[in-house]
């Protein structure tokens, strides 16, 4: 018998080979894009808003990735957990269609033209992605947008420059997720569950930093990457990701 976890799982594999079979060529694009940004001592910054933070949160510094890359990390941003009180729900729903922020987002990290920016949005239609997306094509910064094509070639932009992601960014990967993200439905119950989106984009952003990565050393540049100090010994792994750290400071500071 065909369970519900049976379905998700198959669902979730048929998505996954669907973005492994046709968008090969689009993460390779994104990947010599960060290595060229990375070789030359420049940042790939990742940014998303809502769910989208969550592939740019884990493009560093965790377990096999490596410096260079550049989560910005919004407070206000990725806390939409948050039902009741500081920094909620409400607050994330309201600030991430304000046009304008995303501008002020870029001024604060000082975003040089020989970057690279990874932007994570399954619609690719609200107004502080679009913000960042519009500002880096005026600055000349190669843009990747990791976006749903499904959802977002039916649906209006909601920025006033009428442009969704799909449409400005350099390189486009498509999830190829449905509009309507879950699509498991239970009877008895309207709305479908079983969203797909994060943990497809969490792959994409994993592909682009190992890809890169791969890159580098094949351009005789050495990627620093960040191990894991529970399956290394602690000592040896701290020392390896500090000099990572400081690898980055290096990076800021030239800023």
């Amino acid at each position: 018998m065909t369970t519900l976890i049976d379905r998700y799982f198959q669902t979730l594999s048929e998505r996954l080979e669907t973005v492994r079979s046709t968008q090969g060529p689009a993460i390779e694009k994104a990947a010599e894009a960060c290595a060229k940004s990375i070789a030359a001592g420049k940042l790939a910054f990742t940014f998303g808003t809502g769910h989208g933070a969550l592939p740019a949160l884990e493009s560093f510094p965790r377990t096999g990735t490596i410096v260079g890359f550049r989560p910005i990390v919004e407070s206000t941003m990725i806390s939409f957990h948050h039902v009741w009180g500081d920094m909620g729900a409400r607050q994330y729903r309201f600030i991430h269609a304000q046009e304008g922020y995303g501008k002020a987002i870029l001024r604060s990290h000082q975003i040089d033209p020989a970057d690279t920016m990874i932007l994570f949005s399954h619609s690719g239609i609200n107004a502080v992605i679009m913000d960042i997306a519009m500002e880096c094509k005026e600055r000349g910064i190669t843009l990747i947008g990791v976006t749903s094509l499904p959802h977002s070639t039916s649906t209006p932009s909601r920025h006033s420059s009428g442009k969704r992601l799909f449409e400005v960014a350099d390189v486009v990967i498509d999830t190829g997720i449905p509009r309507a993200d879950a699509n498991l439905y239970i009877d008895g119950l309207e709305s479908p569950v079983g969203a797909s989106s994060t943990s497809v984009t969490i792959a994409v952003a994993h592909a682009i930093v190992s890809s890169t990565a791969e890159k580098l050393v094949k351009q005789g540049v050495h990627p620093h990457v960040m191990v894991s100090p529970n399956t290394t010994e602690k000592e040896k792994a701290n020392r390896q990701n500090d000099e990572n750290y400081e690898q980055l400071w290096a990076r800021l500071k030239a800023r």
